[in-house]
């Protein structure tokens, strides 16, 4: 790789670099503004809700790579345009195929990028989420107990808790406990929290009184505390995961087993989401072909690119879109994925074809004159007064 291809290399890295950061985390902010309860009625630390809605940020880099890959390459061309350094290096000798290897270089980094995140991370990184999910569903003191309401954990255990604090602190607990024929128990506390061990689920109480009404006795015994723990092993059991399509690592989705439950409910799904992987490292060529053959020909700095890079981006999109489509109908039919193979390597062909061939897309003369003929009657319609 010589001097001037490490430059293009270098650039356009350093260009899809920035991109991707910038487009992941301003997606990635409004997904967590939506977990932000989290911290509030869940009760969790600002550490796990960081974590937890971090884990969707491969899924997200795996739609956004392609996209970012494009914006870098069309930002490095129209640098090189700009200061006509396209110009210098096509009259040195460097015709269009070749200055866009520098760019395939960059592409294939940019697919193993994507290739490792489509068979491994993303769907890691939903498995997480959803384990995470089920300990969460399966937690009594996170769904059933909700601020104000009297919960009936039993037929004879009602439990009501004034509000969540952060950190997970419980306030103004209350605990009637009738489960015992013999004797009827009330709990109440100021503050308690849930507290997890080997040998079970406890609700730690503090501060506060229980009362402990026997049979045949008419007094109660009243009893003051500073720390109580009740057991609610009982009540805090875990819940088997189902994992669904997103979950399933690239190998599953190539020979899932038979007795799957998942798979014999919906096998449809199973074949899109696999050749879904498969084509998600073909996705980034074919931008980076589309793109290159739209902007990567030499052009005087009097001839518009403007043209040029609304076609890049309107077939890159319509690759894309139709992508998502046949991906959707593939649900049902095999018939789509075959199509979208198809449309991907037939981009993939049409820009090679293009950049080899040294295509200039200009736009259509008619398609100028009715743009310079309405821009003139707006010009008349709106020109200035004359002046006195």
């Amino acid at each position: 790789m010589g001097s001037i291809d490490r430059y293009i290399f270098r650039t356009t890295l350093a260009s899809f670099a920035l991109v991707l950061v910038s487009l992941t985390g301003v997606i990635w902010i409004t997904q967590a503004l939506r977990g932000i309860d989290l911290m509030t009625s869940q009760g969790q630390t600002i550490l796990t809700f960081l974590g937890i809605t971090s884990l969707v940020i491969p899924a997200l880099v795996l739609i956004i790579s392609p996209i970012a890959l494009m914006i870098a390459i069309s930002h490095t061309l129209n640098k090189l345009a700009t200061d006509s350094e396209i110009i210098v290096m096509n009259a040195a000798g460097f015709s269009p195929f070749r200055l866009f290897f520098p760019f395939f270089y960059a592409t294939c980094v940019v697919a193993v990028l994507v290739a490792f995140i489509a068979a491994y991370l993303a769907p890691d990184g939903m498995r997480r989420i959803k384990q995470w999910d089920a300990e969460i569903t399966a937690d009594v003191l996170t769904n059933i107990l909700q601020p104000g309401r009297f919960a009936r954990l039993d037929e004879n255990l009602t439990i009501r808790i004034r509000e969540r604090l952060p950190g997970g602190i419980l306030a103004g607990i209350f605990i009637d406990d009738r489960r015992d024929a013999n004797e009827r128990v009330s709990i109440v506390a100021e503050h308690g929290e849930v507290v997890k061990n080997e040998t079970g689920s406890f609700l730690v109480l503090e501060t506060g009184n229980l009362q402990r009404f026997e049979a045949g006795k008419r007094d109660p015994a009243l009893v003051a505390f500073g720390r109580y723990g009740f057991d609610m092993s009982k009540f805090a059991k875990g819940r088997d995961v189902t994992l669904g399509i997103r979950e399933r690592y690239l190998w599953e989705l190539f020979s899932p087993s038979e007795n799957d439950p998942v798979y014999k409910q919906i096998p449809g799904q199973f074949r899109a989401a696999l050749h879904d992987s498969l084509l998600a490292p073909i996705y980034p060529f074919a931008f980076a072909v589309l793109t290159f053959a739209f902007l990567g020909a030499p052009r005087t700095t009097r001839q518009s690119r403007n043209f040029s890079i609304a076609s890049s981006i309107v077939a890159v999109f319509g690759l894309r879109m139709a992508g998502f489509a046949c991906s959707v109908m593939a649900v049902k039919s095999p018939g789509p994925v075959l199509a979208q193979y198809a449309m991907v390597f037939g981009a993939i062909g049409v820009g090679l074809w293009m950049i080899i061939r040294g295509v200039v897309v200009e736009p259509p003369p008619g398609l100028m004159e009715a743009i310079n003929r309405s821009n003139a009657r707006i010009a008349r319609l709106f020109g200035r007064p004359a002046t006195a």
